[in-house]
C-alpha cells in the first residue's frame, strides 16, 4: 500500500524537493517501489528478440552513413559536421582551454552577467535586467469572474481565474493586435496546504475538492506589451480567454479512441473524458496548437489492484487528495479505467475558443513530461517525449501525414489530424566504451559518454508491433510495451527538445537517487552515475533529412552538479568558468540556437533557476545562470524570445512545514499576503535583445 509521508519529514528527498513538494506534487512517487521492475537489458547491452534482423542492420546502417556524412552525427565543439567520434573531452588541456577565450561576455544571447546561487524570497536577475509578474494564481480571465479573494474562494470563481501551479508556458502570436500574444498556460498540480486556510488533509470539504478540480488543467489568456517597458499584463475578457479544467469535456482520438480500455460508466464510447490532470510541460506545434503532457495522473487515484495499475504506481489505498469520496471515477475499485482516460498527451487550438481539446492515444500513455514536435523535409511531424519516472523511458511518434501550410479552414482542419496516424517508438541505447562504467561518473577513455541507438517501433495505427499485445493494449499501456521490447531505463527522462537550428534533441535527464541501490539497475553510459542527485542532459542526433528513421547517435551533451565535483561535465568546457546546475527538468531554445535549463530540486543548497548555455561553436557547453526563484519555487516554464524571458515560478513557499498560517515565502505580494504561484516576465533594462 502507498505510504502516506508526514509533513514534517526527516527522509531526504530526491534532488532538493520538500516533503511536501512531494506529497502533493507527485504523491511521494520516490518513496514507492520503482513501478519498472522489468528485467529488460540496459544501455549498452545487445538487443535480442526486440527487433527484426533487417531492421537493426537498416538502423546500424543509417548511424554509420550518418557519422560518416556528419549530416546527423553528432557535431564536433567547434559546431561544425564532424563526426562525433572527434570528441571534445578528448582533445588536449590546452585546446580545451583554448575553447574558453574570445569575447568575454560569452555567446551571443548569453552575453549577461551570472546570477550567483544565492537563496533569495524572490526573482534575482542579472544587473541592468527588469521584471514583472505577468499573472498570479487566481487572477481574473473570464468575463463574470471576481478578483481574487482567498478567503471567499469558489468553485465557480476559480474555474473563471488563471489556475494554480503553473508550469509549461506558450507564447504565440496574435495577428491584427498589436503588441498582443496569447498565453498559454498549464497547471499542474495544487498544494491544499498552501491554498486553504485551516486545511485538514484528512478531511477536505467538498468546496475545496471542486477548487482543486478548477484549478487543474489549463489557460489561455491574451497578454499586452507595454511599449515603454516591456511588461506583460493580461487582458481581461478578451473573447480567445479561456479555462480547462479537471471536469472540463475532452475527446480521445487516434487509434485507441472507442477501445474497450478507455470505457466507463459515464461514457461507453470511450471517446469523452471529463477533465485533464497533472499537465507539466508541453510543446508547440508548427500549425499553431499547444501540446500538453498529462503527467502525475496516478495520485489522484485510490483503490488500484491490477498489475497495471502497479505498474502506472496507482495505490492500493486511498489517494492524498481524498476525491474518490467525492467523485467515483477517481475510485479504481469502481471505475477501473477511468485511470486509463489520463496520462496522455492533450492538443489545444488557443485560436479557436470553441476547440474540444483532443487527447491523442496515437503518442501512447504514460506519465508525459513533455512533447515537442518538429517536421521532416516532406513535412510530417515527429513528437519526441519523454516518461518522468525512476527507470522508464523515452520515445518518439512519427506522423503518416504532411502538415498542410496555411491559416484556411482546411489547412487547419487537417493539421488537426496529424497526431492520430503514425508509428510510435521507444528508444533503446548502447554505449561505445569498451570499458564498464563504474557509476562515478569518471569519463570513459574515449573520452565522452556517447554511442549510437534504435527506435524500437511499438505500434502503427492499430497494428501491434510488440509480440502478446494489442495495439489497443500498446497504447493504453504503453510502459508494459517498453518493457516487453527491452528499451532503455534512465534517469526520469522529463522535456525532450530538439533544436530548430540543428535538429539535434536534448533530453533533460532530472536524477535518480535509486541508480545503483540494491537490487535496483546500477549505471551504464547513458546514466553514468549511481545514486545520481543531479541529473544529466543527453543529445541525440537523427539524420536531419530523414528523423523518422530508426537509427540515431548520442552523447552526454552535460553532466550536471558542482563544477568543481570531478563527475560533472561541460561539454568539454573549462569547468571553471561555469555555473553550478542541478536537477534539469525543463528545456528550450532562444533565438540564437543556444539551450536554455530550468531546474527542479535543486540539491547543491541554492534556489532553482534558469540558465542559459552554448551548443555550438568555440563556446559549447559554456553554462551561465540567469535567474533564481523564490524559497521553496521551482522554475518552469520558459520562453524565451528576443527582448523576453517568460518563467513560470511554481510552488513558491512550498517548504515542510508551510501553510496558509505559516508561510514560508512572501512572494509575490509581500507580507501579510497569500504565497501565489505566478508567470514572470524579464527583459532588459535597455530595451535591447536578451543576452547580446
Amino acid at each position: 500500500m502507498r505510504r502516506l509521508l508526514p509533513l514534517l519529514s526527516t527522509k531526504p528527498h530526491a534532488g532538493g524537493r520538500s516533503a511536501l513538494t512531494c506529497r502533493y506534487r507527485c504523491g511521494d512517487a520516490c518513496f514507492q517501489e520503482v513501478p519498472n521492475t522489468s528485467g529488460n537489458e540496459y544501455a549498452g547491452d545487445i538487443i535480442a528478440g526486440a527487433l527484426s534482423r533487417r531492421s537493426m542492420v537498416r538502423a546500424a546502417a543509417v548511424v554509420t552513413v550518418a557519422t560518416a556524412a556528419g549530416t546527423a552525427a553528432l557535431a564536433g565543439p567547434d559546431g561544425g559536421s564532424r563526426a562525433h567520434a572527434a570528441p571534445a573531452a578528448a582533445a588536449p588541456a590546452t585546446a580545451a582551454a583554448a575553447r574558453g577565450r574570445g569575447r568575454a561576455d560569452g555567446a551571443r544571447g548569453l552575453r549577461f552577467t551570472p546570477v550567483p546561487p544565492n537563496v533569495n524570497d524572490r526573482v534575482t536577475v542579472p544587473a541592468g535586467y527588469a521584471q514583472n509578474v505577468v499573472i498570479r494564481w487566481g487572477d481574473p480571465i473570464l468575463r463574470g469572474a471576481p478578483a481574487f479573494n482567498a478567503e471567499k474562494q469558489t468553485a465557480k470563481a476559480q474555474a473563471g481565474q488563471f489556475g494554480y501551479n503553473n508550469d509549461f508556458l506558450s507564447l504565440l502570436p496574435l495577428p491584427g493586435e498589436r503588441r498582443r500574444q496569447v498565453l498559454v498556460a498549464n497547471h499542474e498540480y495544487t498544494d491544499e496546504m498552501l491554498m486553504f486556510r485551516k486545511y485538514d488533509p484528512e478531511n477536505p470539504t467538498r468546496e475545496q475538492v471542486e477548487i482543486a478540480w478548477a484549478a487543474h488543467g489549463l489557460s489561455v489568456v491574451v497578454v499586452q506589451e507595454d511599449r515603454l517597458t516591456g511588461s506583460l499584463t493580461p487582458v481581461n475578457r478578451h473573447h480567445l480567454n479561456r479555462r480547462l479544467t479537471a471536469t472540463s469535456l475532452f475527446e480521445v482520438t487516434g487509434p485507441a479512441a472507442g477501445s474497450p480500455l478507455l470505457r466507463t460508466s459515464a461514457d461507453r464510447t470511450g471517446v469523452r473524458v471529463r477533465g485533464t490532470l497533472n499537465n507539466c510541460a508541453g510543446g508547440t506545434t508548427p500549425w499553431g496548437t499547444t501540446l500538453h503532457g498529462e503527467e502525475n495522473f496516478n495520485q489522484y487515484f485510490a483503490n488500484g489492484a491490477s498489475e497495471t495499475d502497479r505498474r502506472y504506481g496507482i495505490a492500493a489505498g486511498p489517494s492524498e487528495r481524498k476525491w474518490e469520496r467525492f467523485d467515483r471515477r477517481f475510485d479504481a475499485a469502481l471505475e477501473p479505467n477511468e485511470s486509463h482516460r489520463h496520462g496522455w498527451v492533450v492538443e489545444l487550438d488557443p485560436y479557436d475558443p470553441d476547440f474540444i481539446p483532443r487527447k491523442r492515444t496515437a503518442l501512447g500513455r504514460f506519465k508525459h513530461e513533455a512533447a515537442q514536435p518538429r517536421l521532416t523535409d516532406d513535412g510530417r511531424p515527429v513528437v519526441y517525449m519523454g516518461d518522468d519516472e525512476r527507470f522508464d523511458y523515452f520515445y518518439k511518434f512519427v506522423s503518416s501525414k504532411r502538415m498542410k501550410k496555411g491559416t484556411s479552414r482546411a489547412a487547419r482542419e487537417h493539421n488537426r489530424t496529424l497526431l492520430d496516424e503514425g508509428t510510435l517508438y521507444v528508444a533503446k541505447l548502447s554505449g561505445d566504451s569498451p570499458e564498464a562504467v563504474d557509476g562515478s561518473g569518471r569519463l570513459p577513455d574515449d573520452g565522452e559518454f556517447d554511442g549510437s541507438g534504435v527506435w524500437i517501433p511499438l505500434a502503427t495505427g492499430d497494428v501491434s508491433h510488440v509480440p502478446g499485445m494489442t495495439a489497443d493494449e500498446v497504447y493504453v499501456f504503453t510502459r508494459i510495451a517498453g518493457d516487453k521490447v527491452g528499451a532503455t531505463k534512465m534517469d526520469r527522462p522529463e522535456d525532450v527538445e530538439p533544436s530548430p537550428r540543428t535538429g539535434r534533441v536534448y533530453v533533460a535527464l532530472t536524477n535518480n537517487t535509486d541508480r545503483g541501490k540494491p537490487g535496483k539497475p546500477g549505471a551504464d553510459e547513458a546514466n553514468p552515475r549511481n545514486l545520481n542527485k543531479h541529473g544529466q542532459i543527453l543529445e541525440l542526433a537523427e539524420n536531419w533529412d530523414d528523423p523518422a528513421g530508426d537509427g540515431f547517435a548520442w552523447r552526454l551533451f552535460l553532466v550536471a552538479g558542482d563544477p568543481k565535483d570531478p563527475s560533472t561535465y561541460f561539454a568539454g568546457f573549462p569547468k571553471e568558468k561555469v555555473s553550478p546546475i542541478s536537477c534539469p527538468d525543463n528545456v528550450a531554445f532562444d533565438p540564437y540556437g543556444n539551450l536554455w535549463i530550468s531546474t527542479d530540486g535543486n540539491k547543491l543548497g541554492s534556489h532553482d533557476g534558469l540558465f542559459g548555455v552554448a551548443v555550438h561553436g568555440e563556446r559549447r557547453g559554456e553554462l551561465k545562470q540567469f535567474l533564481t526563484v523564490p524559497t521553496g519555487a521551482e522554475t518552469c516554464g520558459p520562453v524565451i524570445q528576443e527582448r523576453r524571458v517568460l518563467v513560470a515560478v511554481q510552488h513558491p513557499g512550498e517548504v515542510d512545514g508551510a501553510s496558509v498560517e505559516k508561510p514560508a515565502s512572501s512572494w509575490p505580494d509581500g507580507p501579510g499576503k497569500l504565497v501565489r504561484p505566478a508567470v514572470v516576465a524579464v527583459w532588459r533594462r535597455d530595451g535591447r535583445e536578451i543576452g547580446v
